[in-house]
């Protein structure tokens, strides 16, 4: 469920544009009213921005943003007005492009996205970038993770409720084994993974649980530093529950001394006209802490502001 503050009376799309380009004129920048404008405007809305203002102003707005902001704030404001396929392909290209064995960015996105929605956001990278998310894919990554990593972004996952329990059951059966022999890159993990529906993973994993008496992921922690376990643990968090997965990446990016501000705005923009009501209910539970208290203390200035805008208040 969507965190957004949609006003009653939405001005037009003219009028919000008069007020960003007012907000960029002068001696400073009034990054309140830039904040006030696009954090309570729907992906549609902010859209129809971006477009009259190039029509009225020739210029586009993002590279007005761009000139006019700065550092995590500047970041956060440039991702959110992406258009949300758009914003997940450029995510993804970061990724590839910064390759490492421990980033969970394509997971999350291949994982936590609709088949549909991980369909298009393979054609906007093709258009984005002239070239597929596969390939790209397959040139930045190596050996077990290419074997995984490539079927999972390819992957159009059946979306319907129908379950087949024997296959489940069977299927649980061969995952047992090769986890048991400690065969976790065999073709049969990564194509039960990376191929059946949600729904049938749901029953595969249920099945593997009551048949063999540890959750599956508990299996998967033999070596907790192993990147390519971690990889698969996170696959199947994505899909049986991909909101406590999502808290647990917010949880980290706030742990330690330093912000991981790249990953708490990764979630807050993909998130906020999705899910992340639900991600705060789970932050809540898990820590005794609101979700908007937790950014107040670990951030500041604009960029504070503007996360706590798309994360809403607990008085909401």
């Amino acid at each position: 469920m969507s965190t957004l503050t949609i006003p009653h009376v939405i001005p037009s799309p003219q009028e919000d544009c008069e007020k960003l380009h007012t907000a960029f004129s002068g001696w400073g920048t009034n990054e309140g009213d830039i904040i006030e404008v696009v954090t309570h405007r729907t992906a549609d809305q902010r859209n129809a921005i971006r477009w009259t203002y190039h029509d009225i102003y020739g210029e586009d707005l993002l590279k007005s943003l761009d000139k006019e902001l700065t550092q995590d704030f500047e970041k956060a404001v440039l991702l959110w007005m992406l258009d949300p396929i758009e914003r997940d392909a450029t995510l993804v290209n970061g990724a590839v492009k910064k390759w490492a064995p421990h980033d969970r960015v394509l997971v999350e996105i291949a994982v936590t996205r609709t088949a549909n929605e991980l369909l298009a956001v393979r054609k906007a990278y093709q258009e984005k970038y002239k070239k597929s998310l596969e390939e790209d894919v397959a040139a930045h990554t190596t050996g077990d993770f290419r074997k995984l990593m490539l079927p999972l972004v390819s992957s159009y996952r059946y979306e319907g409720p129908e379950v087949d329990s024997g296959l489940a059951k069977s299927e649980a059966h061969i995952l047992r084994k090769h986890i048991k022999d400690e065969e976790y890159n065999h073709e049969e993990v990564i194509r039960i993974l990376t191929t059946r529906s949600k729904s049938q993973l749901m029953a595969t994993f249920n099945a593997y649980h009551e048949e063999h008496g540890n959750p599956i992921n508990k299996d998967l922690k033999k070596d907790p530093k192993d990147d390519f376990l971690f990889a698969l643990r996170s696959i199947i968090r994505c899909i049986t529950c991909p909101e406590r997965y999502l808290e647990k990446v917010i949880r980290l990016s706030m742990k330690n001394t330093g912000t991981d501000e790249n990953a708490l705005t990764r979630v807050v923009t993909t998130r906020a006209e999705v899910n992340l009501k639900e991600i705060k209910e789970v932050y809540y539970k898990r820590n005794t802490v609101k979700l908007e208290h937790a950014i107040k203390k670990d951030t500041k200035g604009h960029y504070e502001d503007f996360l706590l805008a798309l994360v809403g208040s607990e008085e909401e």
